[in-house]
C-alpha cells in the first residue's frame, strides 16, 4: 500500500517526523525549497506541517485535492484559511501547550526586568555611572496585573503570577467561569480602574488588531506596565510611544512589533524598531517567547499526539 505523504514546509523538531513516520507516513522534507516552488510539489500531501513560512490561503490550498490536516508547530492560526479548512474537512492541528510555560517565564522576565529597571542600570554602570536611588524597583507581590486573553499562554501566565503573590485580574470575552483562588475574572473596566501591569495573550483577528491604541492607554485610572507577547498588530507601536511620552505608560516589554513580516521577520534597520531599542524603558525581544530549547521538542511532540491519536484523517 502506498504510503500517504507529509511535507514538511517549516523547520521543526525531529521528534514529530519519527513518530509520523513510525505510524507508516512518508514524510518529505521542504524546508529548504524556495516558497514558489512548494505548491507544485505538493499536490499529493496527506498533511502539511508549517510553522510561518508561508500562508495556506484557499488559493494555495484548492490544488491539494486529498490533504486531510495541516500540523501548524505553535499556536497562531492566522497564516491559514479556518473557513476553507472547516469547508473542505481539514483538520487544523496547532500546539499553544507545547510553549505555555516558556512564554510565561518570558513574561515574568520582562516584567521583573522592566519594574528592576535593568536595562537603565546596565546601560549607567557600562557608562561609569553607579546610581541605586534612581534604580530602586518594585516587586511584583504589590502588583495587580491584568491578563487579556486566557489561554494556554495567559493561563499558564497568570498562575506564576498568583504563585508570586500578585493580583491577578482576567479578560477573555469568550470564556466565563474561570476565576480560582488568586485569579479574578474581570471586565475591561476593572482593569482599567485597578491594574499596574497589563499583559496581552490573544490571536490575531480582526477584532484584536490594534486593540492596544492610545484610547486603550488613556483608559488606565494610573501609569501601567505593558507586555505584548501575542502578535504585533495587537499593539500600535505610534501610540505606545505616545502613551509613554505622556507618563501613561510606565515601560513596555515587547516579543511581538506591529513591523513584523507574516514570517516574523524584521527589517532591523526599521526607524521604528530603533525608536523602540534605545529607549531605557522598552525591552524588546525578537519573538523568542515561545522558543526554548524545551519548548522546541515539546511543540512538535504536542503535535504528533494530536495527529496520531486521533482516528488517521
Amino acid at each position: 500500500m502506498k504510503k500517504k505523504k507529509i511535507y514538511f514546509i517549516d523547520t521543526v523538531h525531529s521528534v514529530l517526523n519519527e513518530k509520523l513516520k513510525d505510524a507508516g507516513y512518508s514524510c518529505i522534507d521542504l524546508t529548504n525549497e524556495k516558497k514558489e516552488n512548494i505548491q507544485k510539489k505538493i499536490i499529493d500531501a496527506h498533511g502539511l506541517v508549517i510553522r510561518s513560512r508561508i500562508t495556506l490561503n484557499s488559493e494555495f490550498l484548492k490544488p491539494i485535492l486529498n490533504l486531510k490536516f495541516i500540523a501548524r508547530s505553535g499556536s497562531g492560526l492566522e497564516n491559514i484559511d479556518i473557513e476553507y479548512c472547516e469547508r473542505n474537512q481539514i483538520k487544523v492541528y496547532n500546539s499553544p501547550e507545547g510553549n505555555k510555560d516558556a512564554v510565561a517565564e518570558h513574561c515574568l522576565g520582562l516584567i521583573i526586568s522592566l519594574m528592576n529597571k535593568f536595562k537603565p542600570a546596565q546601560n549607567e554602570i557600562m557608562s561609569g555611572s553607579w546610581e541605586r536611588e534612581k534604580n530602586r524597583g518594585q516587586e511584583i507581590q504589590a502588583q495587580c496585573v491584568a491578563i487579556i486573553g486566557y489561554g494556554h499562554n495567559g493561563s499558564a501566565f497568570a498562575k506564576r503570577l498568583r504563585a508570586l503573590g500578585a493580583r491577578v485580574l482576567v479578560y477573555d470575552k469568550y470564556k466565563t467561569g474561570f476565576s480560582c483562588l488568586g485569579i479574578e475574572e474581570s471586565s475591561l473596566d476593572e482593569i482599567f480602574l485597578k491594574a499596574t501591569v497589563v499583559s496581552f495573550h490573544v490571536p490575531l483577528t480582526e477584532e484584536t488588531t490594534y486593540m492596544a491604541d492610545y484610547q486603550f492607554f488613556n483608559r488606565f485610572s494610573k501609569p501601567v506596565f505593558v507586555l505584548n507577547i501575542s502578535r504585533g498588530k495587537v499593539l500600535k507601536t505610534e501610540d505606545l510611544i505616545k502613551a509613554i511620552d505622556q507618563g501613561l505608560v510606565l515601560g513596555a516589554g515587547l516579543d511581538v512589533l506591529e513591523e513584523e513580516s507574516k514570517s516574523f521577520d524584521i527589517d532591523q534597520k526599521n526607524k521604528t524598531v530603533r525608536q523602540l531599542s534605545l529607549r531605557p524603558n522598552i525591552i524588546l525581544t525578537p519573538h523568542v517567547a515561545g522558543w526554548t530549547k524545551e519548548s522546541y521538542y515539546k511543540l512538535s511532540f504536542v503535535l504528533a499526539q494530536k495527529v496520531l491519536n486521533k482516528k488517521n484523517p
